[in-house]
This record gives C-alpha cells, structure tokens and sequence, in this order.
C-alpha cells in the first residue's frame, strides 16, 4: 500500500507594505479612542486642567475671588480662634463621611494651619474623584502673614 502525501496549500503571505498600513491603522485607531476618552488623564475639550497639589497664598486668595470653594480642615477651636472670611469648615477626621458637602462643580481650596492636614484633606478629595482640588501652601499662618483677611 501505498502512502499519498497530502499537503496543505501553503499560507499566503501578506505584502510588508499591506502589513505595515493595518499596523499604522490600529495605532492611529487605539490614539484616537485614548484621546477621546474624558477619563483618560487628559481633560476633555472645555474641561479644566487639573490644579497644582499645592498652591502659594496668593494663588489661593485669586482662586478664592474667583469664586473657589474654600475649605478649612482644622478643628473647631482653631476656627474659632482664626479663620478665613467665607472659609467652610469640616475638620479633617470628619471630611471622608462629609465629602458630599464640598461642590463638585467648582474649584476647591483647601486650607489648615500651617499646610500639613490640608494636603491630607486634598488627597481624601482626590480620592473621592474631584479633580479640581488644591492645597495652600504654608496654610492659614501664610494667608495672614500675606496680609489677606482673617476673623
């Protein structure tokens, strides 16, 4: 008995020019949906551009006037001692369960003695999803040595 060889056609090849297009295509392709997504990292068109970490006083008193949100993150006796005119305050060990009192919709300054716990209170923001949230540098002591108002 004799054995026949079958053989399979052998696979056609793909020109290098026909490859090298479909490869430039899927990039072209995988770009487009990358910057088209909002939640990609970069803003969508007419989104604002995330703020700094961190902001000096007078960066933040311009925001503020400009109609920022501010928030105090110190505890009651330091608010009452001192604070910003038009300040909110949540202290820091309350604003994860209070997240929902800050706008989303506005720019967020966040403010504390000296500048430490409010760039926690930034971060548990941040967390939250805000994307507009800043922290001011050298804190309430920095905004009065500026010469800006305090009560």
């Amino acid at each position: 008995m004799s054995k026949t060889k079958t053989t399979t056609p052998s696979a056609k090849r793909f020109p290098a020019w026909l490859i090298a297009i479909l490869g430039l295509a899927v990039v072209l392709i995988a770009a487009f949906a990358v910057l088209s997504n909002p939640g990609s990292g970069a803003p969508a068109a007419g989104a604002p551009a995330a703020l700094p970490a961190e902001i000096d006083v007078d960066e933040a008193y311009q925001l503020v006037q400009d109609g920022a949100f501010l928030l105090d993150v110190r505890t009651q006796e330091e608010y009452d001692a001192q604070h910003v005119p038009g300040v909110t305050l949540i202290p820091l060990d309350q604003l994860e369960s209070r997240v929902n009192e800050v706008p989303a919709d506005k720019p967020v300054v966040v403010i504390c003695r000296s500048g430490n716990r409010s760039d926690a209170g930034r971060d548990i923001l941040l967390q939250a999803g805000y994307s507009q949230v800043t922290s001011v540098n050298g804190g309430i002591q920095a905004w009065q040595s500026a010469g800006y108002p305090v009560e």
